[in-house]
């Protein structure tokens, strides 16, 4: 595929469906940015991971208890990212800028990257969507066959069944491989990676540093010998 047959610089459309867009929310008397709801909404998620934390960590509890509520914990955890990080990485979570930044770090707390990833999704994502190639959304081939472009292997007849293990795993795999594998080679799939100023530097290993520490080191040296089988 030539890259100039992806080129959206002057594109009539682009400019035609922010027209449309922008046209939508002014009918309508919607804001670009988060409303009351969205802020309860982190007020809810944010404090209850904390709280639940901290309650895995110190308190003693029956294992299926602690299995529970460490389920609850993902959830929650996905929710935030789902929900709060979504939005602040797109800049539509307040229209104040800092806010938006700040609460998009709540991706490198959840052992992510929120620098790459607006990189990755809001630009190459959105602007070039399930184009195999460019979009590495879907560049999982060949474990997972996402477009007819892609290579056809003999297992992705059961990719349907075998999908859910690669996303239960996705989550440890993103944080562990796909972060560093961008970092160090400079490049999101085929497209380079905007290049990161020092302090982005610093916020790429200071975050992944503390990720290891509160959700590797902290656990280990409290939860042995707390819960109760």
């Amino acid at each position: 595929m030539s890259k100039v047959s992806f080129n959206n610089k002057n594109s009539v459309f682009y400019t035609a469906l922010k027209e449309s867009v922008d046209q939508y929310f002014t009918s309508h008397n919607f804001r670009k940015t988060g409303n009351w709801k969205l802020y309860i909404k982190s007020g809810i998620l944010i404090p209850a991971a904390i709280l639940i934390y901290i309650a895995l960590l110190v308190f003693t509890m029956p294992l299926a208890v602690g299995v529970i509520g460490s389920c609850v914990f993902g959830f929650i955890l996905a929710s935030i990212g789902f929900n709060v990080m979504h939005d602040a990485c797109h800049g539509s979570y307040s229209s104040k800028g800092w806010v938006n930044d700040l609460l998009g770090l709540s991706l490198n707390a959840l052992g992510g990257n929120a620098f790459i990833w607006k990189f990755k999704h809001n630009i190459i994502h959105h602007t070039y969507p399930n184009v195999d190639g460019i979009d590495d959304d879907i560049a999982k081939s060949p474990l997972m066959r996402q477009c007819p472009t892609q290579k056809w292997v003999p297992a992705h007849r059961f990719q349907h069944l075998y999908v859910v293990l690669v996303y239960a795993i996705s989550s440890l795999a993103w944080v562990v491989m796909m972060d560093f594998n961008k970092y160090f080679r400079s490049r999101i799939y085929n497209t380079p990676l905007q290049k990161m100023d020092r302090k982005e530097h610093i916020i790429f290993w200071v975050s992944k540093v503390l990720y290891v520490l509160f959700y590797v080191v902290i656990p280990v040296l409290f939860v042995p010998g707390k819960n109760n089988g």
